[in-house]
């Protein structure tokens, strides 16, 4: 008996069905999150082999793209490791064999490797200097030349992408705004 299961929920990608496992207290335990919807209805992959999914939750985004890509290999991490397990069990549910899921504080556990392609559904509570460290700027040392960075803010964090620009002079890209949320893309030179 798992004491921290909620409820599953069903999905639809890509003409792919989903079903996902959630656990009390992690991110959007009564439904797929709005952000994570507008993320993954926007982002267009350009045939990457090696993904990452940075604060995955129970896995939705990075379940998702593997399912769509599966040549591709993903690696999915989260600080909290019940999102990790949940993760792990919803990659079995979904009968996903091209990703892992790790846990790590910010990129920790996979710092020593590259990425075509990373994705994040950003949290917002936990500040602008540790989202544009651990969400855009270390991210984005670890991309392959060509690579991208595609997140997804709640509207309140739109003033993320001026500063990282300022600061790091690194441009992204607002790809699509809807209902309180903007996905950006970040492409690697």
């Amino acid at each position: 008996m798992d004491v921290y299961f909620k409820k599953e929920v069903s999905c639809k990608y890509n003409n792919k069905k989903f079903k996902f496992d959630i656990g009390n207290t992690l991110f959007s335990t009564f439904d797929i999150d709005h952000g994570t919807d507008v993320l993954l209805r926007a982002i267009k992959p350009n045939n990457p082999k090696t993904i990452l999914d940075i604060g995955c939750g129970y896995g939705v985004i990075g379940i998702v793209l593997a399912k769509t890509i599966p040549d591709a290999q993903f690696w999915m991490i989260d600080r909290d490791l019940l999102a990790v397990r949940y993760t792990e069990k919803n990659i079995q549910k979904n009968a996903i064999t091209n990703a892992q899921a790790l846990g790590s504080v910010g990129i920790e556990a996979v710092q020593d490797r590259t990425f075509d392609l990373i994705v994040s559904n950003i949290p917002a509570k936990l500040g602008d200097e540790a989202i544009i460290e651990e969400f855009i700027v270390k991210p984005h040392d670890i991309l392959n030349p060509g690579g991208e960075l595609w997140v997804v803010v709640v509207n309140a964090l739109n003033r993320l992408p001026h500063l990282v620009e300022r600061k790091y002079k690194l441009r992204m890209l607002a790809i699509k705004k809807r209902k309180g949320h903007t996905v950006y893309l970040l492409k690697k030179n």
